[in-house]
């Protein structure tokens, strides 16, 4: 029953009703009003969100797709160019490298790949002399196929069926020798299948060329041939004299995958009954010139985003890539973009041989090149001869509204020229920014992943962190304590797994243990292996031995006849032996309880494993003394961060080709020579480098020596150049006519003692050519060391591969060196008398005659104590 107010006074529950009823009227307003308020903020979100979105979406209009999408049409492949001629120089008269345009016919059809008479001529493989060679194959189309009108029937058509040969002398396991010794043995030699071969087209014969002792018996000894684990034939070894027998085998059809091993298995015997396996007549030399000739045809493809990097970077291909550069207006542009977009490629490419190379016309470019446009259509004319999806009108690339794109709007397209033989990848924008961040897109891993498609606009670019200055990848971690599975396998880059080995006659199990470049180890390094081994093996002959780089440095029995697991072995890691380059291998030395008969071994059963928690515990500092070019095979320090965000390297103003193939070989070299998640290179000329530059970055000079950036600082480092073909050493200076050598020195910079300059010049561009000749060649790369290195070439040396076909001398003369050091006082202290080891015994004495006197002083003390 509701209270009334008539007639009647307020009462205590009346208020306390009141007040119940006007508290919930206002918590519902309260309640109504912030829902309402919440749904208009939501509603203002969304519509906010909405908003950005189609702003981000309809921020440029695309314009339509291409009628025809470009398709790529690989051409059989040419022998390779020679790196060893001079490269051509800008605005002047062709050089030997310069490439004339291919004639009309070639466009319409391939031709015979067979390499032209030149002088000297250029050799198509590294075929060691023999006292009989087969005849040449070439690799030639045998047949012509008509282009249909679309796309769809273009695919649908395989290109002209062509030839390839593969000798075994261009695999570094073989060279020039390739020896199976022993009553069973065994060699492997692994090849791959390009991508653009048809797999269902791909046929394969081996020749297999051979010379045996003659001591073997016929009817016990054979040479059998296995594809892939699966046989291909088998031929009896009953050559007589040691003559050299060749024996051809079919390869099945549909046996060849991407990767493939080659197997050739000998069975040797000279004994009706029983043959001794350490006998020394039993041996089979398989010749270096022995080759796999495959027939295959070509298969076009749809040049799309989502194969990046195929077709311009090929990881199955069975030659060089070749990459072409279509040389722009030269800016600021293509000086940041080219040098990151290369050094990205030598990361892909890692260990396999590129090729690069300079064109100054589309017509310059040849069947088998990889063509590379980065610039503006203002520094790039030849965008406009291309079919690309954008319009370019004057020097502005046009969207799909036919407006101008910004100039931060990085643009890259896939197009192809020469009927299709060549793909072309353009790196474009309407500014310098917008050309830098479409190579920055594909340069960092984790974005390129996700384009697709013939044309990508780059409107956001997240930059990537720089990583710390001591986290490298393929070397060790930082921390001093760690596991084997933190150390990456070289062969994929993924963590180290439990291996296991078999047989007495297994292989060392081998990984990497590279050491940072500035790490010095002290004493108190060790390494905690945790191994298992299998039963069966003989406790008095069996081991297991740990050694680095070769050398022997632990080993237990393996005692049980039961076979152990898990169990532990403790090895001191000596300081001096761990490099930047080392390796740590475990061997098993498994030997079964019954002896062979025979040679025949039943050890099967014989295993022996390395486990991933195996562990280190390293004693390390940071301290290393420049210049030195021997850290330079590592990259150091230029590579330090692994972004190579603190080097830059500057050009002269007015840059020659040699000087831009330099820059790019250069470039090249740090890539392959570190690894990150971005690549922050800088690249400057003379004019443009900004003092600060200077003074917080590693500096690379390149030029000859009249148009060399830093001669300053090289004037009183040793060793100099000087003009007039001078040169200047501490004993004296000369001057020689000519002066074709290259120069490769380091020196510590001028403007910041802890930071270095490389130079790499010459008296001349051909001499600067040699410098980018062993920039880009391992055998010859890896061997550099003091801080100058001077090149010259043999002229008796016909080919650039040839092991004396460059002559390297090294010098130690710099009067300024610097210490990139973090130590203890304690650790200066021993270091200072590690090297100064003729101050010790002076250091003893000084140290004997000042206890002598505080001794002294002490008794002196006592005595006046007493005296009082």
């Amino acid at each position: 029953m509701k209270p009334s107010f008539r007639n009647s006074q307020p009462t205590a529950s009346t208020f306390r009703w009141l007040q119940r009823r006007w508290l919930l009227v206002f918590f519902s307003t309260l309640i109504l009003v912030l829902g309402i308020s919440t749904t208009v903020v939501f509603a203002q979100s969304d519509s906010s969100l909405e908003k950005q979105e189609n702003q981000l979406i309809q921020e440029y209009a695309l314009p339509s797709a291409p009628a025809k999408p470009p398709v790529y049409k690989p051409q059989p492949p040419r022998p390779s160019k020679q790196q060893s001629e001079p490269a051509p120089q800008r605005k002047a008269a062709p050089a030997p490298q310069q490439r004339a345009a291919p004639a009309p016919q070639q466009r319409a059809a391939p031709q015979q790949s067979q390499a032209a008479p030149a002088s000297p001529p250029p050799r198509r493989r590294n075929v060691a002399p023999q006292a009989e060679s087969p005849p040449p194959v070439t690799r030639s189309p045998s047949r012509e196929r008509q282009e249909t009108s679309s796309a769809e029937d273009t695919l649908a058509e395989s290109l002209p069926e062509s030839q390839y040969v593969l000798q075994f002398n261009r695999s570094p396991v073989v060279g020039n020798r390739l020896r199976l010794q022993g009553v069973s043995a065994e060699t492997r030699v692994g090849f791959t299948r390009p991508r653009s071969w048809e797999p269902k087209s791909v046929t394969a014969k081996a020749l297999i060329r051979f010379q045996h002792s003659p001591a073997l018996l016929a009817n016990r000894s054979n040479l059998t041939v296995l594809v892939n684990g699966r046989s291909v034939g088998s031929v009896p070894l009953n050559r007589k004299n040691s003559e050299v027998g060749s024996v051809l085998f079919d390869i099945p059809k549909g046996l060849i995958q991407d990767y493939n091993d080659l197997s050739i298995v000998a069975q040797q015997n000279n004994d009706p009954k029983c043959s001794d396996p350490e006998d020394v007549t039993l041996w089979t030399e398989i010749l270096p010139d022995s080759q796999v000739v495959f027939s295959y045809a070509l298969q076009p493809l749809p040049l799309n985003f989502s194969r990046y990097p195929y077709p311009f970077f090929d990881e199955l291909s069975l030659d060089p890539n070749r990459i072409v550069y279509l040389l722009p207006r030269l800016g600021d542009a293509w000086l940041t973009a080219a040098p990151r977009f290369q050094a990205a490629l030598g990361r892909l490419a890692d260990f396999r041989p590129t090729e690069i190379s300079l064109v100054e016309d589309l017509n310059q470019v040849e069947w088998g090149d990889r063509l590379v446009v980065i610039g503006t259509p203002a520094d790039q004319p030849a965008l406009k001869s291309l079919d690309l999806p954008f319009t370019i009108q004057g020097n502005q690339i046009l969207d799909g509204n036919q407006s101008a794109l910004p100039e931060d709007v990085g643009i890259l397209m896939l197009s192809t020229t020469l009927d299709g033989a060549v793909p072309v990848l353009v790196a474009t924008g309407n500014g310098l920014e917008g050309v830098t961040k479409a190579v920055q897109f594909l340069v960092q891993p984790d974005t390129n992943k996700i384009g697709t498609g013939q044309a990508i606009l780059v409107s956001n670019l997240t930059e990537v962190p720089t990583p710390p200055l001591h986290q490298w990848p393929r070397y060790l971690p930082i921390e001093n304590s760690f596991q084997l599975k933190e150390i990456a396998t070289q062969l994929n880059g993924q963590p180290f797994q439990d291996i296991t080995v078999r047989g007495s006659n297994a292989p060392p199990i081998e990984f990497d243990f590279r050491a940072l470049p500035d790490d010095r180890f002290k004493r108190g390094s060790s390494m905690k292996l945790v191994y298992s081994y299998g039963p069966q093996v003989n406790p008095r002959t069996s081991a297991v031995e740990v050694l680095l780089d070769g050398i022997f440095i632990g080993g237990a029995r393996l005692n049980s006849e039961n076979g152990a697991i898990r169990k532990t072995l403790k090895v001191d890691l000596p300081p001096a032996l761990v490099k930047p380059d080392s390796k740590i291998q475990v061997a098993f030395r498994l030997n079964p309880r019954e002896p062979e008969q025979c040679g025949n071994v039943t050890d099967e059963q014989l295993t022996g494993t390395v486990h991933a928690d195996t562990s280190f515990k390293l004693n390390r500092e940071t301290s290393i003394e420049l210049p030195d070019l021997k850290l330079l095979r590592s990259g150091f320090p230029f590579a330090a961060p692994q972004d190579l965000s603190n080097t830059a390297i500057v050009l002269p103003n007015s840059s020659s080709n040699t000087d831009l193939l330099t820059l790019l070989t250069l470039s090249d070299r740090l890539g392959r020579l570190s690894r990150s998640e971005s690549i922050k290179l800088a690249t400057y000329t003379t004019d443009n480098l900004p003092s600060e530059i200077s003074k917080t970055h590693h500096l690379v000079g390149i030029g000859n020596w009249e148009n060399f950036p830093f001669q300053e600082a090289f004037t009183a480092s040793g060793f100099s150049l000087g003009n007039a073909s001078l040169r200047q050493s501490r004993q004296g200076s000369i001057q020689t006519l000519p002066d074709t050598e290259g120069v490769i020195k380091e020196v510590v910079s001028p403007d910041n003692r802890q930071l270095v300059i490389l130079a790499l010049t010459g008296q001349t561009d051909s001499g600067l050519d040699l410098v980018r000749q062993i920039l880009s060649k391992d055998s010859w790369f890896f061997q550099l060391q003091e801080d100058t290195a001077l090149i010259s070439s043999n002229p008796q040396s016909l080919y650039s591969d040839e092991s004396d076909a460059y002559k390297l001398e090294f010098l130690q003369n710099s009067s300024s060196t610097t210490r990139l050091e973090n130590t203890t006082p304690l650790s200066k202290v021993s270091r200072f008398f590690q090297n100064n080891w003729l101050f010790l015994p002076l250091g003893i004495l000084l140290i004997a005659l000042l206890l002598y006197g505080v001794a002294q002083l002490s008794l002196k003390r006592i005595t006046d104590r007493k005296s009082h």
